[in-house]
């Protein structure tokens, strides 16, 4: 197949990019060149290292390489906002070809921003277009979309991953906590325990360890009630989002798994989709609209 364009998903660490035919991609490369490792002028040379071999074409580009500390800050779009993915030009044309970066999208009142994430959800409504609910996409910062009529309402940003990577590395539960592993039943009970009774979820922290001391505490039956504990946090924090409504997470799979669980126990069937399905069609989306707009 012909490589007609390259899609680049360019995080904080990790540089995912796609030669794409159409909507097929021909190869994928990996680097571990992200954003938060590289000064602005080093962009374009990644770029060409990690595209080498690939012919000069457009490149659509997505995360936080649009940040203001990254290769050039592709200011956010406020919502409520189509959710079309929105292309800004990197001056230029590096490496003789032309490189576009999807904008991120803010929101004013309460303060939220998000970068990646909008160009999963414009994915998950090119595959399909009626969708109409709320999209999870779970990770070090979780986000809860509202979506409506082809539009990103508003949304809601949780620090969820992000605590349980400091809890469980950092603090004193790092010699308690399994680095894997799960146990649905304890992973279910804590959160419903922390739904109905957060003041004993958060008194239950540091009861990890000591009945990891005085009892012998399984590590990973720790990581279920420790994971349980902060997602059911988070569910209660984000009811409003999603009491009601049809839910579609994207995300990894073992983490997507988590939340479907979670949510299935509170009565509400959720949808999963692949995070690089979701990534690679927002993209593909973002290179029709810069063929429209060319």
């Amino acid at each position: 197949m012909t490589i007609d364009w390259i899609a680049a998903d360019w995080g904080t660490t990790n540089l995912r990019l796609w030669a794409m035919s159409g909507r097929n991609a021909v190869e994928a490369r990996v680097l571990d060149r992200g954003m938060g490792g590289l000064r602005p002028d080093e962009f374009a040379p990644v770029l060409a290292d990690g595209t080498a071999g690939w012919p000069a074409v457009p490149v659509i580009a997505s995360g936080m390489v649009g940040a203001r500390q990254g290769w050039i800050e592709a200011p956010y779009v406020a919502v409520p906002c189509p959710a079309i993915p929105h292309l800004v030009p990197v001056p230029g044309d590096p490496g003789g070809r032309p490189v576009r970066i999807v904008a991120g999208v803010s929101q004013a009142g309460p303060a939220d921003v998000m970068r990646g994430e909008e160009t999963q959800v414009a994915g998950l409504l090119s595959l399909s277009p009626e969708f109409d609910g709320i999209v999870c996409l779970p990770g070090t910062h979780t986000k809860w979309v509202r979506v409506s009529a082809g539009e990103i309402c508003n949304f809601k940003s949780l620090m969820t991953g992000e605590l349980f990577g400091l809890i469980a590395g950092q603090s004193v539960l790092r010699h308690t906590v399994a680095t894997e592993g799960s146990n649905p039943q304890v992973f279910l009970a804590a959160v419903s325990d922390a739904m109905a009774r957060p003041e004993r979820g958060f008194g239950g922290l540091f009861q990890l360890r000591a009945e990891a001391l005085l009892g012998d505490l399984d590590p990973i039956e720790a990581r279920a009630r420790l994971s349980g504990t902060l997602i059911g946090w988070e569910l209660a924090a984000a009811k409003p989002w999603w009491l009601g409504c049809d839910v579609t997470v994207i995300g990894a799979p073992s983490l997507s798994a988590l939340y479907a669980e979670a949510l299935g126990a509170q009565g509400v069937p959720a949808a999963r989709m692949a995070v690089e399905d979701a990534t690679l069609a927002g993209l593909a989306a973002a290179h029709r609209q810069f063929l429209a707009t060319s």
